[in-house]
């Protein structure tokens, strides 16, 4: 084999590995998405305020069929009301929170609604934990925290306040039953999320497999196109000196 033709083995076995390290990157870092939230009136203690959920697609396969929001303290599900929504979308409210659910939507379109609350509590922001099911029955769970340093993969909606206007008192309490802790509800939702955190794992696992075998590969693809180098250099003839 000449030199040129070992060079060029060595450029095709490159090649196939670093596509076989881009599959596994695509798998192992699948389309950004995000859940958030927004008020008209962003402040501690305001009456009658209108939320705006918004939860991008990240399914190539199914759209929403339902939205759960875990409510944060001081806000009941007997304060919450639907104020607009997919067509065909009801609210049902929970234990400690509400879903919001109806026919499946399009494949990659967004699901977006928009709530209105009796009264904001006091607070600085208000954490909405969110849990989107998709028609394939898989499920996204923004429910994360930044903690430690560490910036969350599925943060959870998070909607800040601004102080309360001077002089408002807050509104008495909507009846409500009395639903489950919050340690409970996190309890449950970060055994929900095992599952998720498993899928991430594994796909390091397949990503460090990749470049292992991008390693291997290109380091055989070397020694081979080196040693046809070296085979032929050592069968050119060498000239007599006495001839």
């Amino acid at each position: 084999m000449s030199v040129h033709h070992a060079a060029r083995a060595a450029g095709r076995v490159a090649a196939a590995g670093a596509a076989a390290l881009t599959a596994a990157l695509a798998l192992a870092n699948p389309a950004s998405a995000h859940a958030e939230v927004e008020a008209d009136a962003p402040r501690a203690l305001a009456e009658n305020v209108t939320l705006t959920f918004v939860s991008e697609a990240e399914s190539d396969t199914a759209g929403f069929t339902e939205l759960r929001v875990v409510l944060p303290d001081g806000i009941a599900p007997g304060d919450v009301t639907l104020a607009d929504a997919p067509k065909g979308w009801k609210l049902k409210p929970g234990d400690d929170g509400y879903a919001v659910a109806g026919p499946a939507l399009r494949t990659g379109v967004d699901a977006e609604y928009k709530v209105r609350v009796r009264q904001l509590p006091d607070a600085g922001q208000l954490v909405f934990k969110t849990l989107e099911t998709y028609g394939d029955g898989e499920t996204a769970r923004w429910i994360e925290l930044p903690g430690g340093g560490v910036e969350p993969e599925q943060p959870a909606p998070v909607l800040k306040l601004r102080a309360a206007a001077s002089g408002t008192a807050s509104a008495d309490p909507s009846p409500s039953a009395s639903g489950p802790s919050a340690e409970a509800t996190d309890a449950r939702l970060a055994g929900k999320t095992a599952t998720a955190q498993e899928s991430r794992s594994s796909a390091g696992l397949i990503v460090g497999s990749a470049i292992a075998v991008l390693l291997v590969l290109g380091g055989g693809a070397w020694w081979l196109g080196r040693r046809r180098v070296s085979s032929g250099a050592s069968d050119v003839p060498v000239a007599d000196p006495e001839s």
